[in-house]
């Protein structure tokens, strides 16, 4: 199961999005915080959002822990890595996808992160976590490459946040290659057991072909590519 966010992570916004997804489990689940996005913020930075992670979580009746994979070297770390995979829900939140992704890229980490999808767990990414899923995300002086786990999209966080013309310019720039798929604030888009779900505000898919913007419900599995 997989889930990417727009933006709002850990806050009251995402408070009624966040129980539908713990929903998906039928005990509590076990949450792991990885604040890895924000590895090259400072320790300060990376604490706060571990612990405004667990917080939230924990509020709404998780087994929430941090896990502080905040570079490669942590990402190469045997122990963090069985506290990942361990976990039924791993949340990434925001920060630098490319860091992120470049931290995570390869590493024992992202393989036990691979391994709770594998048996039925969730991978939930906001913001920069988001991006990464896709198969291409939004970088400088060129798009880079992500992990692909949803084939074909390129993913765009804050997407009601962001200028039209400046939308619009990311299509033309994509090609007719890859869909482009925008996540609004405190919406989750969910794809769990071959469907898709909106969850929260909107989600928007910008095919070669059409653009549709899909309220909270199931989304028609051929508006994704597969």
């Amino acid at each position: 199961m997989l889930a990417i966010i727009g933006s709002g992570e850990y806050l009251a916004g995402m408070t009624a999005v966040d129980r539908d997804l713990l929903d998906l489990f039928d005990s509590p689940a076990r949450v792991v915080c990885l604040p890895t996005a924000a590895g090259t913020e400072g320790d300060p930075m990376i604490d706060d959002w571990m612990h405004r992670g667990v917080a939230h979580f924990t509020a709404l009746g998780a087994d929430a822990a941090p896990v502080r994979v905040w570079d490669r070297t942590s990402a190469d770390d045997v122990g963090l890595a069985e506290q990942v995979g361990a976990a039924d829900l791993v949340y990434l939140s925001g920060g630098k996808p490319t860091h992120l992704f470049d931290s995570l890229n390869g590493s024992v980490v992202w393989q036990a992160i691979l391994d709770v999808i594998g048996r039925g767990g969730l991978l939930v990414g906001c913001s920069a976590g988001a991006m990464i899923q896709g198969e291409v995300f939004a970088g400088f002086p060129r798009s880079h490459q992500g992990f692909g786990l949803w084939p074909g999209a390129h993913i765009v966080p804050h997407f009601d946040e962001i200028p039209t013309a400046v939308v619009s310019a990311m299509r033309l720039a994509l090609g007719r290659e890859h869909t482009l798929v925008g996540v609004d604030r405190n919406t989750a888009f969910l794809h769990a057991d071959d469907t898709y779900r909106v969850i929260g505000e909107r989600v928007t898919i910008w095919t070669r072909d059409d653009k549709v913007e899909f309220g909270p419900g199931e989304v028609p599995a051929g508006a994704m590519p597969s």
